[in-house]
């Protein structure tokens, strides 16, 4: 299975955003094997993350993970004050303790906008680019988190099969 729709300007991406190896990441902030693979992914970043774009979809799958998407949103809340990546973070390194008031902890701890974050959070966008983030799943063949599409095309290892992609081996 191919990536649809192809990485633009829209998603989430750190790294080198020039590079020609593309890991795009669907993953849903609850889900037990994100949480597995966060750690191996971020080793990847700080050792070949001049080599690597890297982007992550939201694909909360609310019915077995009741925080899911509230995490989703409250990272989206955070991308509009430029904390994305800090609130991904935040929410993986507290994933054992994810609640809403948590979400609301880490806000505040980034020193965002409160009333601003929280307004956000209840507005049509963010919703709409979550559905959005996690359709492009359902067409790209997304049947479980963490999946990872290499440069458009489905990656049918786990996060530390993705070093081999740069030709070194895990640790």
């Amino acid at each position: 299975m191919s990536l649809k729709p192809a990485v633009s300007n829209t998603d989430h991406a750190q790294g080198n955003l020039n590079a020609d190896l593309v890991i795009v990441e669907y993953g849903d902030y609850q889900c037990p094997y994100c949480g597995a693979a966060y750690p191996v992914l971020k080793e990847l970043m700080n050792q070949f993350g001049s080599q690597i774009k890297f982007v992550f979809r939201n694909f909360p799958l609310s019915e077995m993970h009741q925080y899911a998407r509230a995490a989703a949103l409250a990272a989206e809340a955070a991308a509009l004050q430029h904390k994305f990546w800090e609130m991904h973070d935040a929410i993986y390194e507290n994933q054992r303790s994810l609640n809403e008031h948590l979400l609301l902890e880490l806000a505040k701890e980034l020193k965002l906008d409160i009333p601003q974050f929280k307004s956000d959070l209840e507005g049509s966008e963010l919703k709409a680019k979550i559905d959005e983030d996690f359709e492009s799943g359902v067409v790209s063949g997304v049947n479980g988190t963490p999946s990872f599409y290499v440069n458009g095309k489905k990656f049918e290892g786990g996060a530390e099969d993705l070093f081999h992609l740069v030709g070194a081996d895990i640790k």
